[in-house]
């Protein structure tokens, strides 16, 4: 897949490609990676193909969408998949436990750290439902952390990507 693929993708379908590549990469689910999306984004936002504030609050949208189905998950689900998880990877649960403690102590400043490091900033989310994190809270600790990681990927698109595309041509 190139940059004039994905380029055909969102002028084929528009904003609702950004929303759907960020949210199935929140949903853990196989997809375009967002970190090549968010950037891809911001180049078209800095080229006038969309606006910027649209493209932070597609990719936030998305984001949060995606947040609140696997919290969702793990409150509603999350203890029985943990202890078929568990059967699997028994040496797993003192890690898997230790980091649930940090998150009922921690609770959405946990969160907000989680949603800016890699690997951990989606699945944050099911632990932050099993332990029954205040919603509102999860909430707006989720919009923070997922702006400000959304913004350094789409904002580093918008300012660099012009000079990134002529190194790869």
């Amino acid at each position: 897949m190139t940059i004039q693929d994905l380029t055909n993708y969102f002028l084929q379908y528009g904003a609702f490609f950004i929303y759907l590549i960020v949210l199935l990469e929140y949903l853990n689910l196989p997809g375009f990676p967002a970190g090549v999306i968010m950037p891809l984004a911001g180049l078209w936002a800095a080229q006038g193909e969309i606006s910027f504030p649209v493209v932070m609050l597609l990719t936030v949208a998305a984001g949060l969408t995606g947040s609140w189905a696997l919290y969702l998950l793990g409150r509603f689900g999350g203890g029985k998949l943990l202890e078929v998880y568990f059967r699997k990877f028994p040496k797993h649960r003192p890690v898997i436990e230790e980091k649930m403690e940090f998150l009922r102590r921690k609770g959405s400043v946990g969160v907000f750290i989680s949603k800016l490091l890699p690997m951990v900033r989606t699945i944050i989310s099911i632990p932050a439902g099993m332990v029954k994190m205040d919603f509102a809270k999860y909430t707006i600790s989720s919009i923070c952390g997922i702006f400000l990681w959304n913004l350094a990927f789409v904002g580093a698109g918008y300012f660099f990507g012009d000079a990134a595309i002529r190194l790869l041509s």
